[in-house]
């Protein structure tokens, strides 16, 4: 089972680091950084343009389409897109993001706004702001900082124009339609204490993850492990499922899972 795990806004690949250890053998993760974020160098700044196909053309030999593509934040609105500009995956699994960035009862449009204004006057000081807001709802949101030091050095600013690009997605995309209209599973995913979404978006998701909030990889590594692993073999069987389906009732549409139809609500504990 091949993972594709993709990170978030002003975090590179190495936030996903603290999963390695966790992962069953028989699953396969590769994590590939966005352009602009760790060592992919950034598109030109005329190539950021609003239809994402610079952005589908840069990561095309990083997203195969064996692979489930596993979203985090800023990365599942940018999972989600770009499935309809490649060949879809198998799946697609979103961490901590509901249809858009914001949302009235979580972070609103005037919170997003305020924050681009700051991310303009000072983008290595609105970063390190974002850092800590977005670890507010761990356990120990002070530890989780510390950890995520550790990963990412929060002194080391990326390209500025990429952040400035990925608040332009957070302030615009929704995703709503091209949830609609995937050929593929999706399957949306949060920590419970998550402060960057809406609680009702929370209680909307298909799991959450007990005691964790927006960056579950540094405070519950085994058990978001767990939770993605157990996800993407949901989605692994109701694609065999409606394999099944589809030999048995020739001429019949495949029945791939929808959010109606998904699985109970479920809360893993860690």
């Amino acid at each position: 089972m091949k993972l594709v795990l993709l990170s978030g806004w002003a975090v590179d690949a190495r936030i996903w680091r603290p999963l390695a250890p966790h992962w069953s053998t028989d699953v396969d993760v590769a994590t590939p950084d966005w352009p602009g974020m760790g060592q992919h160098p950034a598109l030109p700044v005329t190539a950021l343009d609003a239809d994402h196909q610079a952005l589908a053309t840069a990561m095309a030999g990083e997203l195969p389409q064996d692979a489930i593509w596993v979203g985090w934040s800023l990365g599942a609105l940018q999972a989600t897109l770009l499935a309809h500009r490649l060949p879809s995956p198998r799946g697609l699994i979103l961490l901590g993001m509901g249809s858009r960035f914001c949302h009235p009862q979580g972070v609103t449009e005037a919170d997003l706004t305020s924050f681009r204004n700051a991310f303009e006057r000072s983008p290595d000081k609105a970063r390190r702001h974002f850092l800590r807001w977005q670890l507010s709802g761990e356990p120990s949101p002070g530890n989780a900082l510390r950890l995520l030091g550790e990963l990412v050095d929060r002194n080391h600013l990326h390209d500025v124009d990429t952040l400035a690009s990925g608040l332009e997605w957070l302030a615009n995309c929704d995703i709503t339609e091209s949830l609609a209209t995937l050929s593929c599973p999706v399957r949306h995913l949060c920590g419970d204490r998550d402060p960057l979404l809406a609680e009702s978006v929370r209680h909307a998701m298909d799991a959450r993850l007990a005691n964790a909030g927006h960056c579950p990889m540094v405070s519950q590594p085994a058990p978001l492990a767990r939770l993605i692993e157990d996800q993407a073999r949901f989605i692994e069987e109701s694609l065999q499922l409606a394999d099944n389906k589809s030999l048995q009732l020739p001429g019949k549409e495949s029945l791939l899972p929808s959010r109606s139809s998904s699985r109970k609500q479920e809360e893993i504990n860690s």
